[in-house]
């Protein structure tokens, strides 16, 4: 298993200085950051990235004044008030995407935040104090309790609204077998386990965030060398 310090002085040779890299690296919120977002705005970022799986991102993005329209902003307590028959309405609604699996999830996933806040104080309470050196049991989480959020789905949910994670992307996935980190299956719990341990080794090396950990593995390998833009 390479250090630390081989992996980020490669990302800095492939990115061209340190100072280049560095602009790239993006840290996660801070706990107070997190605590302050409203469990609509988790519920949205869920959603989004439901709808995201399998299609253009850019047309998700185009709709999602529309979703933000036909779904009331996401208002967790509108929502929980929604018949079933009004949700079959607006799954056929032209301002978003009609796919009634993924429209499906909406409710679902508004009970589950609800749930959560119930017993926690809020979502975002029980997000934040959620520990990174665990962040698979997060995932894990997320995928039995919610709806479709199994995956990246759910961790890109997670590191959009700053939540500290590493992501499982294309070029860290590559990294990892290629070092014999994990084998067989992504999402394997012996993958995700193996996956973890490594970051973790790396957060003690560095003291960095899983975040940006993760895009200075990414960094490090891949087709992602100066001048290209790559999502990670």
């Amino acid at each position: 298993m390479e250090n630390f310090q081989d992996i980020y002085l490669r990302a800095i040779e492939r990115k061209g200085s340190e100072a280049m890299l560095k602009q790239l690296l993006v840290k996660p919120a801070t706990n107070k950051q997190l605590k302050a977002l409203t469990d609509d705005d988790w519920l949205e970022e869920f959603t989004r990235k439901v709808f995201q799986s399998g299609f253009y991102w850019s047309v998700i993005n185009n709709k999602w004044p529309g979703f933000r329209e036909v779904f009331w902003q996401f208002n967790i307590e509108k929502l929980l008030m929604m018949p079933p028959e009004m949700l079959e309405q607006k799954a056929t609604d032209e301002r978003i995407i009609r796919n009634f699996k993924k429209v499906q999830t909406i409710p679902e996933n508004t009970m589950m935040i609800h749930d959560v806040a119930q017993q926690h104080g809020s979502f975002s309470k029980f997000i934040s104090e959620w520990p990174s050196d665990n962040i698979i049991g997060l995932w894990a989480y997320l995928k039995k309790h919610g709806a479709r959020l199994g995956g990246n789905t759910g961790a890109y949910a997670l590191r959009a609204l700053g939540k500290d994670t590493f992501l499982l992307s294309r070029d860290v996935e590559n990294y990892l077998r290629a070092h014999k980190i994990i084998e067989g299956g992504l999402q394997t719990k012996k993958s995700l386990t193996a996956a973890q341990a490594f970051f973790n080794s790396l957060q003690q090396q560095s003291g960095l965030s899983m975040q940006e950990l993760s895009l200075i593995v990414a960094y490090s390998v891949g087709d992602n060398r100066v001048g290209i833009s790559q999502s990670l």
